[in-house]
């Protein structure tokens, strides 16, 4: 079986830590990108049925960034056990909503056979599951070099206008099998807390204008009654103290959500110069995962 991630062999370990970061990271552009060499992969895997699983099994697709990256094999698994999916995900480091473009040739940094449109057209899912933290300092080269902090209102402008775009595009792909997308919230961010809870405005706008959905999985790694509030660690849930490696400090009735200095991804392993799925028990994806699972599986079940 091939394994159900890609990995985009441009991306070194600078990319993973700053990939879809605010305005601290670096201002210059990127040099011009090579074309990949091989086209990036993704699996279609399906779950034996399960007698108390939903009478209808989505078929999913997961697209993104670095936090997509590093979600993806919980998510996979979490649909999987849950709802008994097809799922297929096909995520890069460093992107933001314009990769996933058809039309963008060269400048992008995910390639022709993966742009969202196409894998609509070759998957045929039900659900195309969208999570993007907002790539707001331009190292992805199909943002022109727009960036949040050399302008705001440009910034915003261009990234509604990606929305729309990306939106028709998976509709037209999608035809009479139109798939539903699923925003995915984002949550707090300590240095522009403000550029994010616009970003998640945004999503929730296109949804309602396309008939869509949210899935607020970053009020999960949210201090309750502090929706865009950073924090490093948040008291453990019911669910993570019955199951061994998610409270990660139960003493305290406390887990982490970040590793060391990394206030972005909620992966608790070191990052690597290749960007690759999270390797540890890490209670902030899985609050995400489960989330995005619950979002899906209230709408399969309504069905």
């Amino acid at each position: 079986m091939r394994k159900p991630w890609i990995v985009g062999s441009l991306l070194s370990g600078v990319l993973l830590l700053g990939a879809c970061s605010d305005p601290s990271g670096p201002e210059a552009a990127p040099p011009s990108p090579a074309p990949p060499q091989v086209s990036a992969t993704t699996t279609h895997q399906r779950a034996p049925a399960s007698p108390s699983g939903p009478a209808v099994r989505p078929r999913v697709l997961y697209l993104g960034d670095s936090l997509a990256m590093e979600a993806q094999n919980v998510l996979g698994r979490q649909l999987r056990t849950d709802l008994a999916a097809t799922y297929t995900s096909a995520p890069y480091s460093g992107t933001t909503l314009c990769d996933y473009l058809e039309g963008t040739g060269k400048r992008s940094l995910v390639p022709d056979a993966d742009k969202a449109a196409a894998l609509v057209r070759a998957r045929h899912p039900d659900y195309v599951v969208l999570q993007f933290w907002g790539n707001a300092w331009g190292y992805t080269w199909c943002m022109d070099g727009i960036t949040y902090a050399a302008s705001q209102q440009r910034y915003f402008t261009r990234y509604r206008a990606d929305l729309r775009r990306l939106t028709e595009q998976i509709a037209d792909a999608g035809g009479s099998r139109r798939p539903k997308i699923v925003w995915v919230l984002q949550g707090p961010d300590p240095i522009t807390p403000d550029r994010v809870r616009r970003v998640n405005g945004m999503y929730e706008q296109q949804a309602a204008a396309s008939g869509d959905i949210v899935s607020d999985a970053g009020a999960t790694v949210s201090p309750a009654g502090a929706r865009y509030t950073w924090a490093q660690d948040l008291p453990c849930t019911a669910y993570e103290h019955q199951h061994d490696g998610y409270c990660t400090e139960p003493g305290r009735d406390r887990t982490a959500l970040h590793y060391g200095k990394d206030y972005l991804h909620f992966c608790l392993a070191p990052t690597t110069p290749t960007p690759r799925p999270c390797p540890a028990r890490s209670p902030g994806i899985l609050r995400i995962a489960r989330a995005i699972t619950q979002t899906i599986a209230e709408r399969v079940r309504a069905r």
